[in-house]
């Protein structure tokens, strides 16, 4: 938060000994020694920086799975969001320098990686190569060792018929996609800064569903924007109850001091928010029970994560669609993508047995 001029000149006058922007982190180690060796304050805060920094050491939790970042930063502006004024413009990695990156991971072990990005779909723009986000999936999908691919966040306003014929075609690649839709009314949407429509939504969703078999649709949602109206929460809850997500991270809106929505008139008063997301979050979770339980007596593939935190005398994994499966199976099973016959649903879990082969 220091690129933030009011945020950088509070933490001057608190007393901190660095203070560095997002654009300085690798900085750190020098930024330290340059403020034991003069013993005062070190500043060190770049605006804008268009250049990655590569070959920096990663620490990663051991696991099965795996993020990489393929870019950084972001373009879109959206009216409450702060990213383009804290993380700069949007800048993608060089295609070579993720399969790199993926190359090694694999050796490591993982099995899973989710590419990382505030919109992946807008992958490559700037970059000398001609390779958009199908073509980075398609050339990811190559490092051996590496069983499947995720990703995250993909903005509906630049999901692509590319993107979605790679999905379906290309088996590495899992058949679920975090699409954001934010709100359901227009005129919200409009506010927003999002740039689609929920027409435009509700045909990407029909043509993602239709086109990619077994296709899980997960989205963020956001009550209580200024302005929004008790018919605009009702768009909301109809576009849930059309499109009818497998999962949602829902939110209350809360003022973020720099975005242009902390200026806007009408905000929502705080116990209506609360009541909006309620009843938001009761027709959600009852959808994502419907799912879960038309599930049972199916089998899926899953990929072994490890122990259930709830139960460690059980495993854990999720589905090609993300949903978590909880089973029992001895410790070898982990790393491994096996058969699990869903025997039991809830809300948010899965219960199941393993599959005889």
């Amino acid at each position: 938060m220091a690129q933030l001029p009011e945020v950088r000149q509070k933490l001057r006058k608190s007393g901190v000994d660095i203070v560095f922007g997002t654009h300085n982190l690798h900085e750190l180690p020098w930024l330290i020694d340059e403020a034991v060796e003069s013993g005062g304050p070190v500043y060190r805060i770049t605006e804008d920086m268009r250049e990655i920094v590569e070959g920096q050491p990663v620490r990663r939790h051991q696991g099965i799975s795996a993020f990489v970042n393929i870019m950084y930063g972001c373009d879109n502006f959206c009216s409450y969001c702060i990213v383009p004024y804290t993380r700069g413009r949007e800048r993608s990695r060089e295609p070579a320098d993720i399969i790199t990156e993926l190359r090694q991971i694999a050796s490591q072990g993982y099995k899973e990686v989710t590419l990382l990005g505030q919109n992946v779909n807008s992958y490559g723009q700037g970059l000398e190569h001609n390779v958009d986000f199908a073509d980075l999936l398609n050339l990811a999908s190559e490092v051996e060792g590496i069983d499947r691919i995720r990703f995250t966040t993909s903005h509906p306003k630049d999901v692509s018929d590319k993107l979605i014929q790679c999905i379906a075609a290309n088996r590495k690649v899992c058949e679920h996609i975090h699409m954001p839709l934010q709100a359901g009314s227009n005129e919200v949407l409009r506010r927003m800064n999002r740039k689609y429509s929920r027409e435009h939504y509700l045909e990407l969703a029909g043509k993602v569903r239709s086109e990619i078999p077994g296709a899980a649709i997960t989205s963020d949602l956001i009550v209580g924007f200024p302005g929004e109206t008790s018919r605009d929460f009702e768009d909301t809850i109809d576009m849930v109850e059309k499109v009818r997500f497998e999962a949602a991270f829902t939110f209350m809106y809360s003022i973020r001091s720099g975005t242009r929505a902390a200026n806007l008139p009408d905000q929502v008063p705080l116990e209506e928010k609360r009541r909006r997301l309620k009843h938001l979050n009761d027709v959600q979770y009852a959808i994502a029970d419907q799912i879960n339980h038309a599930m049972e007596g199916m089998a899926y593939e899953v990929l072994v994560e490890g122990h259930s935190k709830t139960n460690l005398a059980k495993l854990t994994g999720r589905t090609r669609s993300n949903h978590i499966v909880i089973f029992s199976g001895p410790e070898y099973l982990i790393g491994r993508q096996i058969n699990v016959k869903i025997t039991k649903a809830t809300t948010f879990s899965l219960f199941g047995e393993l599959v005889e082969e």
